[in-house]
């Protein structure tokens, strides 16, 4: 009997979000969704290269080993239009996994954006650019392909774990992740939110001294 290589798995990619529920993402900003997650969720520590645009998506997941692309590659053909390649390389900015070529094909294919836990490389094509791309580092060696790696499988990512499937909203504020099923009531409670802040910016407009939002936070504190 041959021994299964349990450090390789493929597994089918999830639906893309319904096109309402994007739209309606495409319109919060990440704040917003990570205050109504109680500030505990979301990537840290990666960098922002694209200078405009806003990433929305569904999760397509690849673990792979430091510098290596073989399953990057294998999970660009999985793409559906709306899908976000979120790669999980260790962390390590060594070698490069992503670069313009595969920038170009990604674009081609629909994706949405890709986030990395590693590094890039042709950053000008990058910062060039609406495509959504946020990286760990960036650095001119390019990647191996020897493998292995895993795809849509759960990752874990500036201290967020991430899963195939999961809707992926970023912006120049950051990254925020959370599962599908939560998506309605996020958006709800965002749209309040931003409700909320409205009515506090008119407020320190009015030109008031006393406001509602702060003076009684401080009062609490016995710091009025």
């Amino acid at each position: 009997m041959t021994q299964q290589d349990l450090s390789i798995q493929i597994n089918p990619s999830s639906p893309v979000l319904e096109p309402g529920i994007a739209a309606a993402l495409q319109q919060i900003v990440t704040p917003h969704l990570s205050d109504n997650l109680h500030r505990q969720v979301g990537v840290v520590g990666l960098t922002r290269y694209n200078r405009t645009g806003k990433l929305v998506g569904t999760a397509v997941t690849v673990q792979t080993r430091a510098g290596d692309n073989l399953y990057i590659y294998k999970a660009m053909t999985m793409l559906e239009p709306g899908h976000v390649l979120v790669i999980d390389a260790a962390g390590d900015v060594s070698n490069a996994c992503i670069g313009e070529i595969m920038k170009k094909y990604l674009q081609q294919r629909g994706c949405a954006g890709i986030i990395v836990n590693g590094a890039i490389r042709d950053v000008a094509a990058f910062e060039n650019d609406s495509f959504p791309c946020y990286a760990r580092g960036n650095v001119h060696r390019g990647p191996y392909k020897e493998g292995p790696g895993q795809i849509n499988v759960p990752v874990s990512i500036g201290g967020q774990v991430i899963a195939p499937g999961d809707v992926v909203v970023a912006d120049e504020d950051g990254i925020v992740c959370f599962p599908v099923g939560q998506a309605e009531a996020l958006i709800a409670a965002a749209r309040a939110h931003a409700d909320k802040e409205e009515k506090i910016m008119n407020e320190i407009a009015s030109g008031a001294k006393e406001q509602s939002w702060l003076h009684p936070v401080l009062a609490a504190k016995g710091l009025s």
